[in-house]
């Protein structure tokens, strides 16, 4: 249900007069958020961005706070960024300020100091700004209790960035704490992406009731201005960065007044960095912030950004949601998007004010990019988003709240059983599954029983379970949380100052003098410790540092439509005249599948047989595929070499050729092959890793010493081995499996692909390459070429390619 807005003269006349001060008036559904909160009901409020979203999920605190003064915290803010916490405080305090008001609002993050944390729990603010795993943490000591007890709201920014996932289970589950500490919590969501507002209600609500919750939708703003960047040339057959446009964008940059220029992984962002810089012949002030960086790196380019002292910015995901940076007036994004809700999310960052369109650029990468390109500037036009998929909370995560749950106070198995199934994401946990669960922390299980280092939880005679020993306090609240990265190395200078951060595995490959780009800057090594990376500034060319899993999975939103382009030639119009020319050829020579067939193409090239599907399932599915596939021509004497993938293809090549592609793509390879491959590989044991950490099982911080990347996979290593030969039902094993099956394989996208093959599957037997084949077989060779080689080689391989697949007999 919708509620009818109060009038605006129900307003607090403070909060009148500060609007009338500024010349302006409440927007219709921020009158409508404060009449849901009058009406003591729960809200979702899905409106663009730039429509003030962060004031309407606060405006009734600042009513409430105004005619009812009180001490103590009023309302919790979780977010999914520090970065975009911390600019909440900066854009909330000034109307408080400026109204003269006694309220208090803070930060608490991973980031804050330790001795203000400790005042925020004997003397909390009336507004608290936090994420998810510190709201864990705060609900871990005995006193969160009385903390909470006096709470009216939780509002949730930004939802859809981590409802779905395992950050989304944590917050569901403290969430359900909190209800059940004050039971008369208002429960609060805001999002400008949304594409199933029922299934975020029902996340949100108590016990999952969506009639309690009531869905306020804002009023459309203006239209994004969105255009696709061509090069000054022809639009490349392969890469995904964008970087030929180098130039093009600082033009942008230098016609504009604040750009930030968005990149899909950490790496690229330093990589488009130092292009960008090479270019930037006025000099134009620039920065770069990724979540490597350190605070003081981080905290630095925020603040010139607000201070109107930077003309680009290139960033990751680090600074995609609500961040708000009122001189942006510019976003350009490097690559194809990869879904239609982050290409929405990013551009809101320019004119981040509801009547005023937003400006965006996106580079495509390749000819397959500029399609998916254009195929999220359609679906921005029609409305379209990504969808989400809900699914079971993780088990992982709910034995790290348990463990939360038991540090605060002893509890009782059946209350706090009733408790967790309030939680959407837990509300189908059966009772013998909770028992599993309890029972791995209490003592880690059937195999790990006998050890007294996994001993952390005792039954009292009255049936209460309670904490065995202090030091699991100690150690829960040293490494509880639910992003586990890789582990890292400090990249510092010698004087001890740290500018970030490069993955334990990426500094095993460097040795004293080896160089590398990071924050901006070409480094030198000068030497190698346990913990640290410690460098100096050269001017010798570099490497780009490189991060695990960070690739961006292609939507399926998006690349349906990629396919409906393909099959419709009445589209190509549209098309910049190389990219027309391409398909005009592939379809003269080969065909252009429909939406609903797979093409299947094989052909001889220089001694070798390849096999090209078009699958448009994403790199994940893809590379899984491709392990499975070239394990099956194994088995049929087919003697495969390797294979090659991005988002839209599956290319694998061997000696032999391949009669019949149906046998390769057959479903039970997921029961066969993919079984037999997950388990023989690291994926599961890397899966583990990962859940382990999570549910506790295995620290990575303890006092004084964080472990390093080798200790933990040691460790984790060493009690996979022994669950999977003495209690392979263990809950761990299971929630790894649900990890690698879900997330690490894109294993649903795979199955669907699997089901699909055998009906849909169009097999067209080629003489020689055809031009859909050469953007994803341009990349045999580039990802294991040596750092500093020159790519001309490659690049006259590419031309070969192109000129034997684009000639027209």
């Amino acid at each position: 249900m919708t509620q009818v807005p109060p009038p605006a003269s129900s307003l607090p006349s403070d909060l009148t007069n500060w609007f009338s001060a500024k010349g302006w008036a409440p927007r219709r559904h921020q009158l409508d958020m404060l009449a849901v909160a009058r009406n003591g009901e729960h809200g979702l409020l899905v409106a663009t961005t730039g429509a003030g979203k962060t004031l309407a999920g606060f405006l009734p605190t600042l009513a409430e706070l105004i005619e009812s003064p009180i001490e103590g915290l009023h309302t919790l803010y979780v977010s999914p960024l520090k970065a975009l916490a911390v600019d909440i405080q900066r854009n909330l305090l000034a109307p408080v300020e400026e109204m003269g008001l006694d309220i208090r609002i803070e930060t608490r993050t991973g980031d804050t100091p330790s001795d203000r944390k400790a005042r925020q729990r004997i003397r909390p603010p009336q507004i608290l700004l936090t994420t998810p795993e510190s709201l864990s943490l705060l609900l871990s000591y005995p006193d969160a209790a009385t903390m909470f007890a006096g709470l009216k709201t939780i509002v949730v920014d930004e939802v859809h960035a981590f409802a779905t996932g395992k950050r989304g289970d944590l917050l569901s589950l403290g969430m359900a704490r909190l209800q059940a500490i004050a039971p008369g919590l208002r429960r609060v969501a805001l999002s400008a992406t949304v594409a199933d507002p029922d299934g975020y209600r029902a996340w949100l609500a108590p016990d999952g009731d969506i009639d309690t919750v009531t869905l306020v939708q804002g009023d459309p703003g203006a239209p994004p201005n969105i255009a696709i960047l061509l090069p000054e040339g022809r639009i490349p057959w392969s890469g995904h960065s964008g970087r030929y446009a180098a130039e093009q964008v600082i033009a942008e940059i230098e016609t504009h007044k604040t750009t930030i220029v968005f990149c899909n992984t950490r790496a690229l962002a330093e990589l488009i960095f130092q292009d960008l810089w090479k270019a930037n012949a006025m000099n134009l002030p620039l920065g770069v912030h990724h979540g490597s960086l350190s605070l003081e790196a981080r905290r630095k380019v925020e603040g010139a950004m607000a201070d109107g002292k930077l003309r680009g910015l290139v960033a990751t995901a680090s600074l995609d949601l609500g961040v708000d940076w009122g001189d942006v007036d510019c976003v350009i994004q490097m690559g194809a998007p990869k879904g239609s809700s982050r290409l929405l999310q990013r551009i809101g960052r320019s004119n981040h004010r509801l009547d005023e369109s937003s400006e965006a650029i996106v580079v495509p990468g390749n000819r397959f990019e500029y399609l998916e390109a254009r195929a999220a500037l359609d679906a921005v036009e029609a409305g379209e988003l990504d969808a989400d998929v809900f699914r079971m909370g993780a088990l992982d995560v709910l034995a790290q709240h348990v463990m939360a749950c038991a540090c605060a106070a002893p509890f009782d198995q059946a209350v706090l059983l009733d408790e967790i199934r309030s939680a959407l994401p837990y509300s189908a946990l059966t009772a013998e599954t909770f028992d599993q669960v309890l029972h791995f922390v209490r003592d880690g299980g059937y195999a790990l029983q006998a050890y007294d280092k996994f001993k952390r939880l005792t039954q009292d005679t009255d049936g209460m379970w309670r904490i065995t020993h202090p030091k699991f306090i100690a150690q829960h609240r040293l490494n509880a949380g639910i992003i586990v990265e890789a582990t890292m190395l400090s990249v510092r200078f010698k004087n001890g100052r740290t500018l970030g951060r490069v993955e334990e595995a990426f500094a095993a490959t460097m040795s004293p003098g080896d160089t590398f780009f990071f924050a901006g800057m070409s480094l030198e090594v000068e030497r190698i410790d346990t913990e640290d990376l410690v460098v100096r500034a050269t001017a010798r060319p570099a490497r780009i540092p490189s991060y695990g899993g960070s690739r961006m999975p292609l939507s399926t939103n998006l690349a349906d439509r990629v396919r409906g382009f393909l099959a419709d030639p009445s589209e190509w119009a549209r098309f910049p005249d190389d990219v027309r020319e391409w398909l005009e050829v592939q379809q003269a020579r080969s065909i252009l599948p429909s939406p609903g067939q797979l093409l299947v193409e094989t052909f001889p090239r220089e001694g070798r047989h390849y096999m090209v599907a078009y699958s448009f399932e994403g790199w994940n599915a893809h590379q899984s595929l491709g392990m499975l596939v070239t394990r099956r021509m194994e088995t049929q004497g087919l003697r495969p070499i390797g294979f090659v993938s991005n988002d839209y293809a599956l290319a694998c090549f061997g000696l032999d050729p391949i009669p019949d592609p149906r046998a390769l793509f057959s479903p039970d390879i997921l029961e066969d092959e993919f079984v037999d491959w997950v388990q023989q590989s690291a994926l599961l044991k890397r899966a583990f890793r990962e859940v382990a950490v999570i549910g506790g099982l295995v620290e990575r911080q303890i006092p004084g010493k964080r472990k390093t990347g080798r200790q933990v996979t040691f460790s984790t290593d060493l009690i996979y081995d022994v669950l999977r030969k003495y209690e392979p039902a263990h809950i761990l094993l299971q929630a790894a499996w649900a990890d690698a099956r879900a997330r690490m394989t894109d294993v649903g996208r795979l199955a669907n692909l699997l089901d699909r093959a055998a009906d849909t599957m169009l097999h067209v037997d080629l003489p020689r390459i055809s031009p859909l084949a050469v953007p994803v077989l341009t990349l045999i060779g580039r990802e294991k070429v040596a750092q500093g080689m020159s790519d001309d080689a490659l690049l006259e391989e590419a031309e070969v390619l192109v000129a034997e697949a684009m000639r027209v007999d």
